[in-house]
């Protein structure tokens, strides 16, 4: 007698999907999530979805490794790097940062936004944070010089969120760490175009906005930084050493989480790779910010030289035109535009999986509102 189930599949129907800007939980391929629902009862003949199977079986072994080699593939990462998936978000890592590399109990941080503002404070409950630079005077609205810092001789790292979702904010130059170890949250810019690993001593990112869905943290790290020195009091499952050791298997991962990066993954490269992601991510962007540039309503809030290819917050000059303007574009198939609650406004998350026709179809519905509400 066959012990498996046999299931009836109702006929396909036909989807309705919006232009999705929201900055996180983001939007995801459409290629992706359709082979993912095709294989969610039976994932390759396994006879179960990815999300019922054992972290310890040898499918899911195949499914990590396989993404962790592609990720590797990629961004190029050397031999002397580990790659995690980890979970607890950014907020983890705020701590987990400080508890494993603050060997001399003292960092220095750059503050370009509440992300990076949030791993200051909770760096100071280890040691000693310092603020060496930040772009609070004006609302985060840049990227101040980091070239000559006063880095603080015993610092164990230096400290930056690299692409600031909330205020569109890119670090287009790293900064002059002065031999220090840089530390980066990648979070929103994680992927989508080419980076050079060897610069730094940590990279991590939350996957929600560029990669997967949520409920997963991929950390990169040096190995030299991976020790058991660490500060006095660091759970066990918070010490890089732990999860390198047990090949981010520790615990149960976030598997389903992985199975769907994995899936991106593959995605990136068939597109053509890091190179190419920036290519289509810049021809998006300059879409936009064109348009934002020229329009006698709309307003961008972030300097020049600093605006992120991911997250493209604007204005208009009053609070009802913004709020009026937001109903009109989710009326329209336009979802998430709403600003974040600490900023207002609107913001367009344009990551990797945003086509270039979502981002045509919003300035096209911007000229036409401009129009009508003159």
């Amino acid at each position: 007698m066959n012990s498996y189930i046999s299931f009836t599949y109702k006929e396909e129907k036909e989807v309705s999907r919006v232009y999705n800007f929201s900055a996180g939980p983001a939007v995801l391929p459409e290629e992706v999530l359709k082979e993912a629902a095709e294989e969610m009862l039976d994932y390759r003949g396994c006879g179960m979805s990815v999300m019922e199977m054992s972290h310890r079986s040898k499918v899911f072994d195949e499914i990590i490794k396989t993404a962790e080699a592609d990720l590797r593939s990629l961004l190029n990462v050397p031999d002397n790097y580990k790659v995690l998936f980890l979970q607890g978000g950014a907020h983890l890592q705020f701590a987990q940062i400080p508890m494993n590399l603050m060997k001399n109990k003292v960092a220095d941080y750059i503050v370009t936004g509440q992300w990076a503002k949030k791993a200051y404070n909770e760096a100071k409950l280890y040691g000693t944070a310092n603020k060496i630079a930040s772009s609070e005077d004006k609302t985060f609205s840049y990227i101040p010089d980091c070239s000559d810092l006063p880095i603080s001789p015993d610092a164990d790292y230096v400290y930056i969120c690299e692409n600031n979702t909330i205020y569109g904010t890119k670090f287009k130059t790293l900064p002059n760490t002065k031999g220090k170890t840089l530390v980066s949250d990648v979070s929103s810019c994680f992927l989508s175009e080419p980076m050079d690993v060897t610069k730094y001593g940590l990279i991590y990112g939350g996957v929600q906005k560029n990669i997967g869905p949520a409920g997963v943290v991929i950390v990169i790290i040096r190995e030299d930084l991976v020790t058991d020195d660490v500060l006095p009091g660091t759970p066990t499952i918070m010490k890089y050493k732990t999860q390198v050791d047990a090949d981010s298997l520790y615990n149960t991962p976030p598997c389903y989480g992985i199975y769907i990066c994995g899936k991106v993954f593959k995605w990136i490269q068939k597109m053509g790779g890091l190179d190419a992601m920036k290519q289509i991510n810049e021809e998006k962007a300059a879409i936009l910010y064109d348009y934002l540039d020229e329009s006698e309503m709309f307003k961008g809030t972030v300097r020049k030289e600093d605006r992120s290819l991911m997250n493209v917050p604007f204005v208009t000059d009053s609070e009802e035109l913004n709020a009026k303007f937001i109903a009109e574009a989710k009326a329209a198939g336009f979802e998430n535009l709403k600003g974040h609650r600490s900023v207002g406004g609107m913001r367009a998350s344009i990551y990797n999986a945003m086509p270039i026709e979502g981002v045509k179809a919003l300035v096209e519905f911007m000229k036409k509102f401009e129009t009508e509400n003159k």
